[in-house]
């Protein structure tokens, strides 16, 4: 059964940060590009960043370029998402997820999913 799982959500103050972890079971993801969205009550489900199999190519939303750093390890089958600098405006529920090929913004393109994991910034 594939499987992701995010953890490392959390109530942080502004300015604060929190490193998010997805790990993936039932399969290798090592050749998989891997994903962090997030969704606020009302909004809809937006990718905030992305990252190739390799690592070497990564994607940042304008909103969190410069505070958030996504990684990979593939040994562990685990993708990473450091978010620093937080804000009030980056509460939402960030999910983790999974796709074959090249990098993707849209929700559709994505195959795996995790739950999710509530991330919130209190001002």
């Amino acid at each position: 059964q594939v499987q992701l799982v995010e953890s490392g959500g959390g109530l942080v103050q502004a300015g604060g940060s929190l490193r998010l972890s997805c790990a993936a079971s039932g399969r290798t993801f090592s050749g998989d590009v891997m994903g962090w969205f997030r969704q606020a009550p009302g909004r809809e489900r937006d990718l905030v960043a992305a990252i190739s199999w390799s690592g070497r190519n990564t994607y940042y939303a304008d909103s969190v370029k410069g505070r958030f750093t996504i990684s990979r390890d593939n040994a562990k089958n685990t993708v990473y998402l450091q978010m620093n600098s937080l804000k009030p405006e980056d509460t939402a529920v960030y999910y983790c997820a999974a796709k074959w090929g090249l990098l993707g913004k849209v929700m559709s393109e994505y195959d795996y999913w995790g739950q999710g994991t509530q991330v919130t910034v209190s001002s």
